[in-house]
C-alpha cells in the first residue's frame, strides 16, 4: 500500500486518531491524504499542515429529523460528494479509511464509487450510528475497544485499540523528570515528592469538573497536594479564584499540548471518558477518577468508563453524584491508600493497545493485498 485516503472529518475524537494513522504511515513512507468535512475543517487543516500532510475540506453536516437540518445535510452531501470523487480520482488510492461520523458518508460513497475499498475505525465501546450505516460499503472496521454492539456491523470488525499521538505513546517519563520539565516550561516549583492530582475536562473543558470537583474547605492533609488543572477555553479566571482562598499548590491552565508530561507527572488523574482519554490512561497506567459526559451518544463513554474500570484502572463517578464535598471525602481516601490506587493503575497497563496506528494500516495493508 503507497496511497492512503482517511476521512476524519467531525470533531476531534474522529480527527486526532485519523491523523495519528496518517503520521505513522506517512513516517513509513506512505502518501497520505486527508478529507476532512464540517465546521472545523479550516483548523483541522492548520494542525495537518504542521505535519505537512496534505488535506482538503468538503461540506458536511449530520442528519436530522429537523427538515430545516436535514435539508442542510443533503445539501451538503449533494456538494462533497462531487468533490471527495475528484480528490480519489486524482490521488488514487489504494485504500480510503474512514474515522466515524456521518461527515465520512460522502468520502465512503465516492470511494465505494471509484471501486476503492473502504475501512472504518471506531473509536468508542459502541458503534456510533454512522459506522453501522458504513459498515455495509466497508472492507472490515477497525475497533478501539471490545465493542458491546459489534455484531449490528455489515462487516468483520477487528480489535485494533484507538491510535494515540506518537508523543503521548513515547513520551512518558519519571514523575520527576516530568515536574522538572513543567517548572522549566511554567515557571512553576512543583515538588515531585508531593502527591500530584491532574483534573482535566477535555479540549472543551467540563463545566462540572471545573464547578464541583474542588476541595472543599481547606482541609491540613490536602495542603500537601498539588493540582495540575485543564479548565478549557474561557474557564481559566473562575478556578483561580476559587483557588485563590486555599493553600494547596495549582498549576492552571486552560489547556496545554505536552500531555505527556501532565500524564507523567500525575499520581491521580480525574477526567471524562472519552475514547483517547480511557485508552491514554490505561497506556500510562495511571488510576482515575472518571466522569462520563452524560450527553455523549448512546452514552457510550459511560461504557468507555467501565472498560477502563474493568481492569481495575478507574472508578466512576456520574456527573449528578459530583459535589465538593464527595469529591474532598473521596481524595482523602485516596491519599491514605496511594499505594493501593497506584498498583490498580498499574492493572490498566494490561489492556492497552500503543500500537494502535499501526495495527490499523497493518489491518487495511493485509486486506487489500488479499484483493489483488
Amino acid at each position: 500500500m503507497k496511497k492512503l485516503i482517511i476521512s476524519c472529518g467531525g470533531t476531534g475524537g474522529h480527527f486526532m486518531p485519523g491523523l495519528s494513522i496518517a503520521r505513522t504511515f506517512q513516517e513509513q513512507g506512505g502518501e497520505v491524504l486527508l478529507l476532512l468535512g464540517g465546521k472545523n475543517a479550516p483548523k483541522q487543516m492548520e494542525t495537518a499542515r504542521k505535519y505537512n500532510i496534505v488535506s482538503m475540506s468538503f461540506p458536511a453536516s449530520y442528519p436530522s429529523g429537523n427538515p430545516v437540518r436535514m435539508t442542510k445535510f443533503l445539501f451538503h452531501l449533494m456538494g462533497g460528494y462531487p468533490k471527495c470523487r475528484k480528490a480519489i480520482k486524482e490521488f488514487q488510492p489504494d485504500a480510503l479509511l474512514a474515522m466515524g461520523s456521518f461527515a465520512s458518508l460522502a468520502p465512503v460513497l465516492a470511494a465505494h464509487a471509484s471501486k476503492v475499498p473502504v475501512f472504518l475505525h471506531d473509536g468508542n465501546t459502541k458503534l456510533g450510528k454512522s459506522n453501522m450505516f458504513l459498515s455495509r460499503y466497508a472492507k472490515a472496521m477497525a475497533l478501539s475497544f471490545p465493542t458491546l454492539n459489534a455484531k449490528r456491523a455489515k462487516c468483520p470488525t477487528i480489535n485494533t485499540g484507538f491510535p494515540l499521538r506518537p508523543e503521548l505513546v513515547s513520551g512518558q517519563l519519571s514523575k520527576a523528570e516530568a515536574i522538572a520539565e513543567l517548572n522549566r516550561l511554567y515557571n512553576e516549583t512543583l515538588s515531585p515528592e508531593k502527591p500530584t492530582v491532574l483534573v482535566f475536562g477535555g479540549s472543551l473543558g467540563a463545566d462540572t469538573i471545573n464547578r464541583k470537583l474542588i476541595v472543599e474547605g481547606d482541609p491540613a492533609e490536602m495542603r500537601d497536594v498539588q493540582f495540575l488543572r485543564l479548565t478549557g477555553p474561557g474557564r481559566l479566571d473562575a478556578l483561580k479564584e476559587i483557588y485563590a482562598g486555599q493553600n494547596c499548590k495549582v498549576l492552571a491552565l486552560e489547556s496545554a499540548q505536552e500531555m505527556h508530561l501532565f500524564y507523567s507527572a500525575a499520581d491521580l488523574v480525574v477526567s471524562r471518558a472519552g475514547g483517547s482519554t480511557v485508552s491514554e490512561l490505561a497506556v500510562y497506567g495511571k488510576y482515575a477518577l472518571l466522569l462520563p459526559y452524560p450527553f455523549a451518544a448512546e452514552n457510550h463513554q459511560e461504557d468507555n468508563a467501565r472498560w477502563l474500570a474493568s481492569a481495575g484502572g478507574a472508578e466512576i463517578l456520574h456527573d449528578n453524584e459530583a459535589s465538593e464535598h464527595d469529591f474532598t471525602v473521596w481524595l482523602q481516601n485516596w491519599l491514605k491508600n496511594q499505594e493501593l490506587f497506584r498498583k490498580h493503575g498499574e492493572q490498566s497497563k494490561a489492556i492497552a493497545n500503543p500500537d494502535a496506528s499501526q495495527q490499523v494500516l497493518d489491518m487495511i495493508k493485509n486486506i487489500t493485498s488479499s484483493l489483488k
